[in-house]
């Protein structure tokens, strides 16, 4: 069964599911640092853009019943490269022990001022 998950905390679009709960595993959509409260990009550095991007994403997590302890995969885009440390700074805090797989490359699409869009893949209920 094919479950779509919605939450007014985090960004969304009528183009795609901000996530899928199916089978007991929940997808999450790459999400980029906007701050729904504000719908603005949460600053201007990739630390602050990760964390937003990380938190936008536990928010769809919760919504589907699953926490960042339950996510499996990390898919994290970058619109520079250079941003790999800035990035891993911030993602040290979310996850600071027995972190999930993870892959990163390069973004794109070109988005005036996003830095980051990062997505999931969660197990829950096993």
């Amino acid at each position: 069964m094919r479950e779509v998950i919605s939450t007014p905390d985090a960004p969304r679009s009528s183009l795609y599911s901000q996530g899928i709960k199916a089978d007991g595993h929940v997808y999450v959509s790459g999400l980029v640092g906007i701050d729904v409260r504000s719908g603005e990009l949460a600053g201007p550095t990739i630390q602050e853009q990760t964390r937003q991007s990380l938190a936008n994403c536990e928010s769809v997590l919760t919504a589907a019943g699953a926490n960042l302890d339950d996510v499996v995969e990390v898919g994290i885009l970058l619109a520079d490269p250079s941003d790999f440390a800035g990035m891993n700074e911030e993602w040290a805090r979310w996850f600071p022990a027995d972190p999930p797989a993870r892959y990163v490359a390069k973004l794109g699409a070109v988005i005036p001022g996003v830095l980051v869009s990062i997505r999931m893949a969660a197990v829950v209920g096993s």
